[in-house]
């Protein structure tokens, strides 16, 4: 075995001084569990990917997860097909009817998400879903589909064990600051603008 460096012996110093500093962090947390609420938003791609990836990873350890989809309707995306594999402990409901800009019936629309709201607020009272997945209700809430007041209530009363993730763009205020988790992903650079369309495996 070498002998350790100059510069070998600098960064074992620094990594130590590192790790005092995580582990006295670490310990100044004394809350163990709590259900939380998060928000994926932002013009960057990828805030439903992080939802499903969380999705997965909570079916990793047994956990029942729901997923209601506010807007995604006609396609038939990669990770509904692979998430539906854990049929015994995954509800999955699509329950919108495309973009509003496919759909271009206002009162439509809002019966959709009507529909998709009044299956959320089913699973938020299902004891046994651990994670809910509210893809695209960010969406629904910048149209006004939905309202605001109420459901802002309704997810900050949320049972304290239930974990929610709610995905879409322009996520309202009152939603960031009631949320526990706030993620704005950033667009820096998108192959769309390249003029390469949605592709399977990758958007859907």
């Amino acid at each position: 075995m070498t002998e350790p460096t100059d510069a070998d012996r600098r960064h074992a110093a620094k990594m130590a001084k590192r790790k005092q500093v995580q582990d006295a962090e670490v310990a100044s947390k004394t809350i163990t569990a709590k259900g939380l609420l998060m928000v994926n938003t932002g013009p960057g791609k990828g805030k439903s990917t992080a939802a499903f990836g969380l999705a997965l990873r909570a079916l990793g350890h047994g956990w029942p997860v729901g997923v209601v989809q506010f807007v995604k309707g006609a396609w038939h995306t990669g990770e509904k097909h692979a998430l539906e594999r854990f049929s015994d402990l995954i509800q999955w409901h699509t329950m919108g009817e495309g973009f509003t800009w496919e759909t271009q019936d206002r009162q439509r629309d809002i019966a959709a998400a009507t529909r998709a709201w009044d299956m959320a607020c089913k699973l938020m009272n299902d004891p046994t879903i651990r994670l809910l997945v509210l893809d695209e209700l960010n969406i629904a809430l910048r149209y006004d589909y939905l309202p605001l007041d109420e459901v802002v209530s309704a997810l900050g009363k949320r049972r304290s064990d239930l974990n929610i993730v709610v995905t879409g763009r322009n996520a309202k205020p009152e939603l960031i600051e009631i949320a526990d988790l706030v993620t704005e992903m950033g667009l820096v650079k998108h192959h769309f603008a390249a003029g390469v369309k949605a592709q399977v495996g990758i958007e859907f």
